[in-house]
This record gives C-alpha cells, sequence and structure tokens, in this order.
C-alpha cells in the first residue's frame, strides 16, 4: 500500500496562488503515477492533473491548464501542485491519490487515496 498525505490548501483571493504537496510512504513511490483529483459540495470528484513515473509526462484537465503545474520528486517521495491565477470555481477539497489501472483521467482508476485538504478561493 501507499500512504498519502496532502498539505498546503487554504484561503486565497481570485488571481492568488497555491502549492499543494503530498507526501507518500509505504510501497515504492516511483512505481505510481500520480494525480490530484478535487471535489466541490455536490459534485463528482474530478480530475485535475497527473503525473508518469518519471515525471517527463504530465496531464492536465483543461479547466486548469495552462494555471496549474504538477510535478514529483521521487528522492523525497513527493508530489506537488503549484496552483496560480486561482479562481472561485477552484474552490473544493483536493486529493492526492496514486494511480493503479485504467485512465489517468478518471477517479476509478485510483486505488490510493489522501485525505484532502481544502482549497477555497474567494472573489
Amino acid at each position: 500500500q501507499v500512504q498519502l498525505v496532502e498539505s498546503g490548501g487554504g484561503l486565497v483571493q481570485a488571481g492568488g496562488s497555491l502549492r499543494l504537496s503530498c507526501a507518500a510512504s509505504g510501497r515504492t513511490f516511483g512505481n505510481y503515477r500520480m494525480g490530484w483529483l478535487r471535489q466541490a459540495p455536490g459534485k463528482e470528484r474530478d480530475f485535475v492533473a497527473g503525473i508518469s513515473w518519471s515525471g517527463g509526462n504530465t496531464y492536465y484537465s483543461d479547466s486548469v491548464k495552462g494555471r496549474f503545474t504538477i510535478s514529483r520528486d521521487n528522492a523525497k517521495n513527493t508530489v506537488y501542485l503549484q496552483m496560480n491565477s486561482l479562481k472561485p470555481e477552484d474552490t473544493a477539497v483536493y486529493y492526492c491519490a496514486a494511480h493503479t489501472q485504467g485512465s489517468i483521467f478518471y477517479a476509478g482508476g485510483y486505488d490510493y487515496w489522501g485525505q484532502g485538504t481544502q482549497v477555497t478561493v474567494s472573489s
């Protein structure tokens, strides 16, 4: 198993920035593609960004492309999400997850999840 712990959420004004971190422990972190997903109240959990084992390939939802950047440091067992130009519609609980099967773009492909961190963007 992989244990994941997110940090870095908070309250920020529209146009601001936040950096989320996800620390992993357990089985070899570098074996997994990693993703960030988010869930707003009353909505499904949606894909935000994903990254390959090496970090050489990244994937983004259309809603965050150009504003968010995912990265990873396998030596530190950590994955990051740099969020710039934040909008009120980015408000959600953000989850870090380890991808194990299927498409990286869907929540069903992730078997290991962190507890989530709240991001609130005020207008």
